[in-house]
């Protein structure tokens, strides 16, 4: 039986976990093609015009996979991964979307509810439903579950350690990549790997010798050690890590500038970038926002870092001599 699991959203932070689980279990497993032009393009015709990017290319991933013959397609119902914060609605109600696009899919998804009290999404409560529709017996998937943990963990010890996702997913040796100055990257996973979406923005940061810190490359405690400052969470997990990182970012001096990347069409985007406009300006860091839609180039996404990051390194090296005395 073969599973599809679409390259898109959270495929970016919990692929290992589900390429573990499901192989476990004794299922072959299918990936979409990498975004594309194309995958885009009928993502953007068939979704719903007013959700935002991600959605899109999303949607354009699900049809590539039933293109590929699959026997279902992997859209699990994202609901909270914390106490008390929930997901951006449309991780809740993606499933049901998806079933709402196309006629005759719904026998094609494979869904159930994620619920979590941290981002380690390995409770068995979770997965029950595999038991009645595959036959597996409950030690099989403990036993896998376990198993797909181990993998997760390993995956993020290593982002952690500052391996950017692509390189873990797509390297059998990742490298790190370092350089005179150090930009700290928001967004959110999805928005921030695919390399399509973003016009392969990483690859801009490497040819100009630009290293890179992303929310994912921090720990945890440290996030939600900053979240502490507020006297209230936002709605949202993910953009509470964003928050929690920006905050981060603006109080090390080895973070020499922060770009914040968003979807156009992003809710909670929306109301999280007040919040790095006017506090970054505060901490007197450079901050800069490049916004994403069907419709953005190459040359956009270029010109704009290698503007931002001429002004840091004029400002840094004028700090530099001034710190040496020279006039």
């Amino acid at each position: 039986m073969k599973i599809g699991i679409p390259k898109a959203l959270m495929y970016y932070f919990y692929y290992p976990f589900w390429k573990t689980l499901f192989e476990s279990l004794g299922f072959e497993v299918v990936t979409s093609d990498d975004t594309s032009k194309s995958i885009l393009d009928i993502g953007v015709k068939e979704a719903v015009a007013e959700i935002c990017l991600p959605m899109k290319v999303y949607t354009g991933h699900v049809l590539n996979l039933l293109e590929k013959g699959v026997d279902y397609i992997y859209v699990p119902r994202f609901v909270s991964l914390r106490k008390g914060i929930f997901m951006c609605p449309k991780f809740m109600g993606l499933p049901d979307m998806i079933k709402g696009l196309f006629d005759r899919i719904e026998d094609k998804i494979l869904t159930h509810h994620i619920v979590s009290k941290t981002l380690d999404i390995s409770e068995f409560h979770n997965y029950t439903i595999f038991i009645e529709k595959f036959g597996i017996g409950k030690k099989d998937l403990k036993k896998a579950l376990a198993k797909a943990r181990e993998e997760w963990l390993k995956f993020r010890r290593l982002n952690k350690e500052g391996y950017d996702i692509n390189e873990l997913l797509t390297n059998n040796k990742p490298q790190k990549y370092d350089g005179d100055i150090t930009i700290g990257l928001l967004g959110y996973v999805y928005n921030v790997y695919d390399r399509f979406v973003n016009m392969d923005i990483f690859s801009v940061f490497r040819r100009l010798n630009i290293k890179v810190v992303t929310f994912d490359m921090m720990d945890e405690k440290v996030i939600y050690k900053n979240l502490r400052n507020f006297r209230k969470n936002m709605f949202w997990e993910f953009t509470n890590m964003l928050l929690g990182t920006a905050y981060e970012f603006m109080k090390r001096d080895d973070i020499d500038g922060i770009i914040h990347l968003t979807a156009f069409g992003c809710g909670p985007d929306s109301i999280l970038e007040p919040f790095l406009t006017i506090d970054s300006e505060k901490n007197k860091k450079p901050f800069m926002t490049i916004r994403i839609d069907e419709q953005t180039g190459e040359s956009h996404v270029i010109t704009r870092v290698e503007a931002f990051t001429d002004l840091i390194r004029m400002k840094k090296y004028k700090a530099e001599e001034k710190a040496k005395g020279v006039v």
